[in-house]
């Protein structure tokens, strides 16, 4: 009989656990642009613009019934945020297949997550600068970084499979999304201090979430120093030929030719891009619903978020744990079962109930931490060794803060019905079809397909 590996022991040399050391860092960086800016503070100052440019003698509180004009198209106010989600995936899903192949054939990889990192974390920043009315810089800065934050991403979760043995990956792939919970927990927790205290540093709460804005830039461009320095061993000696680096813009189309060889990859890639669209759309999504909704203000939007944050910290490892006895497919299957509950229930909150919208997002945040990092480790699996970048390209095109279907199918129920409830019920199919679709991916044969050692428990 086969005895089940105790989660707390791993199998890591002390080189890679080491590497692995440095590499938890860059979640705990790139939390600030995730948890501050993208998940709390964004789509609520965003849609105050678009709503102030769509309606400029209504009051802010109010709900706005007139378009904004965007590229001549009428769009409402409410929908903007969720359509340059979907926009800015759009140009992901083509752009970040290329670079995920020109990677692999770099010999340098790590310049190539400083270079992402430091434009991203430059245009978080730059988001200081929007102001008033001028919603259209906004929209580019945020393009700008959610395209990096997935190109950086890209190079960060393959460097995950060189340093960790498959028996580890879900152990170490919960850890760095505890460390990303933690990191923009602990920054988030100083932008509540900010918000409630802005009269005494002289600023106006716009100001307050503009200097937020700068703050988070910069704490993604300073604490990514620490896994850069940390894993410059893993930089490959010598430099690819000409022919190779150039092969890496025909790998488009052989990238998904090849996932014909890779059945249960596909599968697991199609399953995941439902429910991890109903999963991002619904972090996204939150502090807009809970603002617009369900008015509550800043400051309790931020005391939501900070507590899904530590719940999520404790829920990443504490999935990984049961996933070590129960495998991370079916622990996966079995968030999305909660996933659906929460959206209910959320669904059906009333109007400023503080209570009831706190313990919804215990329970939001306990299911994010499991569902994604798992999903990140049982894919790393899936996929041929010497090809990491360009497999985890497909993968970062529908990872955190990147979702298109969701954000899409939002924006339309509420650019329809004018109201958010109809909008976050409308993601229960994504959980539903996802469910399906990875209940029938056979995660063991898919591993041995792309030449991979099963770990033993799948």
């Amino acid at each position: 009989m086969t005895l089940l590996r105790t989660p707390n022991v791993q199998v890591s040399s002390p080189e890679q656990k080491r590497l692995q050391r440095s590499w938890y860092w860059y979640d705990w960086a790139v939390g600030s642009y995730t948890v501050v800016i993208a998940a709390v503070l964004f789509a609520p100052y965003m849609t105050s613009i678009a709503n102030k440019v769509a309606c400029p003698n209504q009051p802010s509180d109010q709900a706005c019934d007139n378009n904004l004009n965007v590229l001549g198209i009428g769009v409402a106010p409410g929908s903007l945020v969720p359509y340059v989600l979907t926009v800015s995936t759009v140009i992901s899903a083509v752009v970040l297949v290329f670079i995920g192949a020109i990677v692999d054939r770099s010999a340098h990889p790590l310049r190539y997550l400083a270079g992402f990192t430091y434009v991203g974390a430059t245009a978080a920043g730059a988001m200081v600068l929007v102001g008033g009315t001028d919603w259209q810089l906004g929209v580019v800065l945020a393009i700008i970084a959610n395209l990096c934050l997935g190109a950086s991403l890209i190079v960060y979760s393959a460097i995950m499979i060189r340093i960790t043995p498959p028996d580890d990956r879900d152990y170490v792939s919960a850890r760095g999304w505890a460390y990303g919970y933690l990191g923009g927990g602990t920054l988030l927790a100083a932008t509540l201090v900010l918000l409630v205290t802005h009269d005494a540093v002289g600023l106006d709460k716009a100001g307050a979430v503009r200097v937020a804005f700068l703050v988070a830039g910069l704490w993604w461009g300073l604490f990514a120093i620490v896994p850069l320095r940390g894993l410059r061993a893993l930089s490959r000696m010598g430099r690819p030929p000409l022919r190779d680096r150039i092969g890496g813009f025909r790998q488009l189309r052989t990238t998904f030719a090849s996932l014909r060889d890779y059945p249960q990859t596909k599968r697991f890639l199609l399953a995941y891009l439902f429910y991890n669209d109903g999963m991002q759309t619904v972090i996204a999504a939150a502090s807009l619903y809970g603002s617009k909704q369900l008015k509550f203000s800043e400051s309790e939007l931020v005391v939501t978020i900070l507590l899904v944050q530590f719940v999520a910290f404790f829920g990443a490892l504490a999935f990984a744990r049961m996933a070590a006895r129960h495998g991370a497919h079916r622990m996966i299957y079995s968030s999305l079962f909660l996933w659906t509950a929460v959206v209910c229930v959320a669904c059906a909150l009333p109007e400023r109930n503080l209570v009831l919208w706190l313990l919804v997002a215990c329970a939001i945040g306990l299911v994010m931490g499991g569902g994604q990092s798992l999903s990140r480790s049982l894919y790393s699996g899936l996929i041929p060794a010497g090809r990491e970048s360009e497999f985890f390209s497909l993968y970062q095109a529908m990872e955190r803060g990147t979702s298109w279907l969701g954000t899409l199918v939002f924006g339309l129920v509420f650019q329809w019905f004018r109201d958010y409830r109809y909008s976050i019920v409308a993601l229960i199919i994504f959980f539903g079809v996802g469910a399906v679709l990875l209940r029938g991916v056979r995660v063991r044969e898919g591993i041995i397909q792309a030449g991979n050692t099963p770990p033993q428990v799948v």
